[in-house]
């Protein structure tokens, strides 16, 4: 997935705003409400499901997008495994991106069949 990821460092160059969690610190938790995806600028996340420990992304990888292609609670736990900037992409600017860069939207698509693929693997 590190191809992928790379393609999403625009998303988090400079001037882009910037939130910081601790290490340790939850930045969200399944079930909760979802209006952003995340990138991430430095440092490294945990995302989890019940005991399980999904994937661990590093910089330029995003969690938190199938949020703002279903509305629907968040389906995963994200921890910050260090100390972590990562940047939210709302509903508004995700639309912007889709229609202004056609390949964003094939690029999260990518993601997210890659991250099926070893859910799929993991059964």
């Amino acid at each position: 997935m590190a191809n992928t990821e790379a393609e999403f460092s625009i998303l988090a160059g400079s001037g882009a705003p910037v939130r910081a969690f601790k290490q340790g610190e939850t930045i969200f938790r399944e079930g909760d409400p979802a209006t952003e995806l995340y990138v991430v600028k430095s440092g490294r996340v945990d995302v989890t499901s019940g005991n399980r420990l999904l994937a661990t992304l590093g910089v330029n990888g995003i969690f938190g997008e199938m949020a703002l292609i279903d509305k629907e609670p968040r389906s995963a736990t994200v921890v910050a495994a260090t100390d972590v900037e990562l940047v939210p992409v709302d509903e508004k600017q995700f639309l912007f991106l889709v229609s202004q860069t056609p390949f964003f939207a094939l690029r999260v698509m990518r993601v997210l069949a890659g991250r099926l693929r070893v859910a799929n693997k993991a059964m």
